[in-house]
């Protein structure tokens, strides 16, 4: 039988060793503080935001809301976040994405100070995570990476195979892995015999964006599978990249859809969050 890793469970568990943490920084007279910026009312969206803010509650961290309308203005948004940029009382300064058209995600993501970028996606963090300088590391894979140490599952040595290669999880999850001492493949779309590279994975770690698109024939016997996908099929139920049913009877261990990799980014948002207080202090 697989066992099945518990996202909600561990980033409970990490919730709470922050929660302590956010404690001894009032007593400190440390308030950790996160602003939040909207830009339109995108569903999805309002969503996460919501979640992020109960996480915030939970944990013991300050949130301030930003919710812009959707015609705000590329240089009203810059201009909302220089602000925060210059201010002593704010920690962290994450921007929901994705942002409406007419405005340059990527323009907005470098106006972020790095000391406060907590989604990890600033040049400079990027920069950093490759050269294994400290910086605020990118949440879902940061999130991975928890979930295989937290369910004693052995990184280092293994055969690691990353499918997808976005800036937001496949590049960043790939360095960790390295940073770990795992041997490192990425494939993408245009990878030649992707079944004969998956197969080789002690641990598979899947971010393609295609609804159940790997099933048993890409995953060798014993591997560890983890599925950052997340859809809802015909029926509108909620799964990942991994054909889960398919999988599960395969492997050693899997994460599920929901409950595996998803609670894992907010925790590790406010983990980063606790570490700006670091960070800007150093």
């Amino acid at each position: 039988m697989a066992q099945i890793i518990d996202g909600k469970a561990i980033s409970l568990e990490i919730k709470e060793e922050l929660k302590e943490k956010a404690e001894a920084y009032k007593k400190e007279g440390i308030e950790v503080t996160l602003a939040v910026i909207q830009v339109g009312n995108d569903p999805a969206s309002t969503v996460y935001v919501g979640n992020k803010k109960k996480a915030c509650e939970f944990v013991g961290i300050r949130s301030l809301s930003y919710e812009l309308p959707e015609e705000t203005t590329q240089e009203a948004l810059l201009d909302t976040i220089k602000e925060l940029n210059e201010r002593k009382d704010v920690n962290g300064i994450l921007v929901q994405l994705p942002l409406p058209k007419h405005i340059n995600e990527d323009l907005v993501i470098k106006t972020i100070a790095p000391e406060k970028d907590v989604d990890g996606f600033h040049p400079q963090s990027v920069g950093a995570l490759s050269i294994g300088q400290k910086g605020f590391v990118s949440c879902t894979p940061a999130g991975v990476i928890q979930l295989l140490k937290r369910s004693n599952i052995e990184i280092e040595g293994k055969e690691c195979v990353v499918l997808g290669r976005s800036n937001i999880v496949g590049k960043p999850m790939a360095m960790l892995m390295l940073r770990e001492n795992a041997t490192v493949t990425i494939c993408h779309s245009k990878t030649k015999n992707l079944q004969e590279v998956t197969r080789r994975a002690d641990i598979l770690i899947v971010a393609l964006g295609k609804p159940r698109f790997i099933t048993s024939d890409y995953v060798k016997e014993g591997a560890v599978v983890i599925d950052v996908g997340i859809h809802r099929d015909e029926n509108n139920k909620l799964c990942g990249d991994v054909d889960f049913d398919s999988v599960e009877g395969k492997v050693s261990a899997i994460t599920p859809v929901p409950g595996g990799v998803g609670p894992m980014t907010i925790a590790m948002l406010m983990n980063n969050c606790m570490e700006s207080v670091t960070i800007q202090n150093q």
